[in-house]
């Protein structure tokens, strides 16, 4: 395994995370996982599995090193910060175990002892309580790679569509002026680079998304798509690169037209999560490109309401343990 197995960050243990990562661990010969090792928790995880009705053996380990001689026959931990298993009731001694795991899985990863990161969900409300600065993990993540947030691009993918919104966490209002061309030439640089790296497209296909109903509609219902979008797209394919825009968005997400493109670019959140999770909620996988580093983390919240009930559904959490095993073997490949 090229750089160590890959790290996984608890997330919120009174959330989803933990029983979803044991519950990958039971799946991994099925569905082809390289090794893993969680950070933190031991007894919170093997707590968390036993209430999902799963008797697997949770090896507490010191090193990654052990975490890959015992992951054929144990769920690989390491040893260090615990807590309690409260499921559904998030507290700060939960918040401190989740920015713990996930201080310690980044270092790990970032110091390229794992060979990739996966965090599992948070709630940031209360990482924030506990001293958390950022407004999320991708950005956590970028700060601890050395690199300023605009940086880290947030993709989410999945088996039927691949969206990125260029804006993120900010309001509906805010979005027409946070839009620039320079923001969408730098995003769809990055996008580009990462699908031929990490994701082996040799060309990779864009795809820009209107802001406008009609895409504006020649002015009618707005002038983003002329002022903005359209320089952006005549940089980008002045460059070489393979980009058609700007798309009205009620007719991007088809199928006939999402066999056009590799990766649809986004003018706000929503516009590029509502379709991912139609198509694909229990198969999502929420990727940062740009980074020196891998991260992805399954493209769902802590899911609190059913926290420790059996009913959480692992598949986004296991796509996202195989997403991020595959771009790490690809790196690994184009070094040799």
């Amino acid at each position: 395994m090229p750089g160590g197995p890959l790290a996984i960050s608890l997330g919120d243990p009174a959330g989803v995370g933990p029983e979803l990562i044991a519950a990958a661990w039971v799946r991994r010969e099925a569905e082809g996982l390289l090794p893993f090792c969680a950070v933190g928790g031991p007894e919170l995880l093997a707590e968390a599995a036993r209430r999902r009705g799963l008797t697997i053996p949770v090896m507490p380990v010191m090193s990654l090193d052990e975490a890959l001689d015992c992951f054929d026959r144990a769920l690989p931990t390491l040893a260090g910060a615990d807590g309690a298993y409260r499921p559904g009731a998030p507290d700060s001694e939960g918040a401190e175990l989740a920015l713990a795991s996930l201080e310690e899985a980044t270092r790990l990863t970032v110091a390229g002892e794992a060979s990739a990161l996966v965090t599992g969900p948070i709630a940031k409300a209360r990482l924030a309580e506990v001293g958390f600065g950022h407004p999320g993990q991708t950005e956590f993540v970028a700060a601890a790679c050395g690199m300023a947030p605009r940086d880290a691009v947030m993709m989410l993918a999945g088996p039927s569509l691949r969206t990125v919104p260029l804006t993120v966490h900010i309001a509906l209002s805010a979005v027409p002026a946070a839009l620039t061309s320079d923001l969408i030439v730098h995003k769809a640089r990055i996008v580009a680079a990462a699908l031929a790296r990490d994701f082996g497209i040799d060309r990779p296909r864009l795809a820009l998304a209107a802001l406008n109903p009609h895409a504006g509609e020649e002015g009618r219902m707005g002038d983003e798509e002329a002022r903005i979008i359209a320089p952006a797209l005549a940089t980008l394919k002045a460059e070489g690169l393979e980009v058609t825009g700007p798309h009205p968005a009620d007719a991007l997400f088809a199928p006939r037209a999402r066999a056009g493109y590799d990766a649809a670019l986004c003018m706000y959140h929503d516009q590029a999560l509502i379709p991912l999770k139609t198509l694909d909620f229990d198969s999502g996988v929420n990727v940062t490109l740009g980074l020196p580093v891998i991260r992805t983390s399954p493209d769902h919240g802590t899911a609190f309401s059913i926290a420790g009930t059996g009913q959480a559904d692992p598949g986004a959490m296991i796509a996202a343990i195989r997403m991020a095993g595959e771009c790490a073997l690809r790196r690994a490949e184009a070094e040799l």
